[in-house]
């Protein structure tokens, strides 16, 4: 598993979380991408690392996305991200 190049920014609230719950589940970034798309999310790899590292806002529609996906809750999304 790759660890991150680069220190997270401060753009959004939940990119590590995201990608925290992504590797727990054991699933690749490119996969966790191509089931985005799948359940209706177009997004693309860069647009989604740049979320995960948080150099970028997250939309609405992401962040649904993402926890539906995730199978978790958006409030698991914020968890611990603003302590």
């Amino acid at each position: 598993m790759k660890t991150r190049k680069q220190i997270y920014g401060d753009a959004n609230l939940i990119g590590h979380n995201v990608e925290r719950l992504r590797k727990e589940q054991g699933i690749k970034q490119k996969d966790f991408i191509a089931r985005l798309q799948v359940a209706g999310l177009n997004i693309n790899p860069t647009s989604y690392s740049k979320l995960e590292g948080q150099v970028r806002f997250a939309t609405d529609r992401e962040v649904y996305y993402i926890a539906r996906v995730l199978g978790v809750s958006i409030d698991d999304l914020f968890s611990q991200s603003l302590e």
